[in-house]
């Protein structure tokens, strides 16, 4: 069973941040000084676990009446199982609770159908992040 909630407890972020470093530092060879930001210190954080193990993670950052998703990471066993749709809709559903009209991300060009099978539209031109291909996506929330 699938849960998602906000990583509130110092267990919690330290969870999220493992599993980051796994994904993007590890596994994608991000440099960890592009991989952490100042954006960690007030964003909300969601963690998923599957049966009570964490598997992934993403977070939300407010910035005016949009929220930009960012750091979504699934980690390789729990990936194609839905953990990260259900993260991106949970990420939604707190925009939407702070009432926030719009979610944006930068999505690595590899995930364009993953997140345009969510409902976001592609906008604008290619852009390096990390030495990673990237578009800028966005989403009306209604």
């Amino acid at each position: 069973m699938l849960t998602i909630d906000l990583a509130e407890s110092p267990q919690d972020r330290a969870a999220v941040f493992v599993i980051r470093g796994a994904v993007f530092v590890a596994e994608q060879r991000v440099p960890v000084a592009e991989e952490w930001d100042s954006c960690d210190l007030t964003a909300d954080h969601l963690l998923a676990r599957a049966g009570g193990v964490p598997v992934g993670t993403g977070r939300l950052v407010t910035e005016g009446e949009r929220g930009v998703l960012g750091r979504l990471a699934v980690l390789p066993e729990a990936r194609g199982t839905g953990a990260g749709a259900a993260l991106v809709r949970a990420v939604e559903d707190r925009a939407r609770n702070l009432g926030l009209s719009a979610v944006e991300l930068h999505a690595q060009t590899h995930a364009l159908g993953f997140y345009e099978r969510l409902g976001y539209t592609a906008r604008g031109e290619e852009f390096l992040d990390a030495g990673i291909p990237h578009l800028d996506m966005h989403k009306f929330l209604t």
